[in-house]
């Protein structure tokens, strides 16, 4: 069996990554999500273990100092890191783990893991990505404001990822990014093992000449 693919979906806030998540984890069976722990207070509808795992900051840094996160990051004024253990063991298994962060957390990922495959998920102009922060209803002008300005830094890191996906249509982005990540079991990296088998039996085949 081989090992599944690490696959990083960041992108600005509110500009639809949880939506594209849970679709790709609907629609295809492969997929599995990695459940971010988190410092910040649950949005109404999230549920704890689900969603996130909801700490508290002494219980946060037990985890750090346990070296039990693969990453971890502060975010307008809240920290979030990936828990080791779920990763690890859902990657062996065959499945693809799908990692929602940000860019910061991303960046340590792709130290950890060169091999991860990073997507940075992108809305079709920066008018519309404030309309749909506005339209979301979780936050006041001024957090709004907050994220916009995150967003100004976080621009200047996404020639660090793999691939850009723009999320105009919904459909249309779930179909790009599923076909980008199967299309990645294919690469050169990922076939060692085949490349060595076929280069053995070629020269086995030429010994027989």
């Amino acid at each position: 069996m081989s090992r599944g693919i690490l696959i990083v979906i960041s992108g600005f806030s509110g500009v639809g990554k949880g939506t594209l998540v849970h679709e790709l984890l609907s629609r295809y069976d492969n997929y599995k999500l990695s459940i971010s722990a988190t410092t910040r207070k649950p949005r109404e509808g999230e549920r704890d273990g689900v969603d996130y795992f909801f700490l508290s900051m002494s219980e946060f840094d037990k985890m750090i100092a346990k070296e039990e996160l693969i990453e971890y990051a502060k975010y307008v004024d809240h920290y979030y890191g990936t828990p080791r253990k779920y990763v690890e063991e859902t990657l062996e298994s065959g499945k693809d783990v799908i990692l929602e962060i940000e860019i910061q957390g991303a960046a340590k990922i792709k130290k950890r893991y060169p091999e991860a495959l990073m997507l940075f998920v992108a809305p079709p102009s920066a008018r519309e990505l404030c309309r749909r922060l506005t339209e979301r209803g979780t936050e006041s002008r001024e957090d709004i404001d907050s994220r916009m300005r995150r967003a100004v830094e976080e621009s200047e890191g996404i020639e660090n990822y793999d691939y850009l996906v723009v999320n105009d249509d919904l459909d249309e982005c779930v179909e790009e990014t599923h076909n980008l990540i199967q299309r990645e079991y294919n690469s050169i990296g990922r076939q060692l093992d085949f490349i060595r088998k076929i280069q053995g039996e070629l020269k086995e085949y030429l010994k027989g000449e």
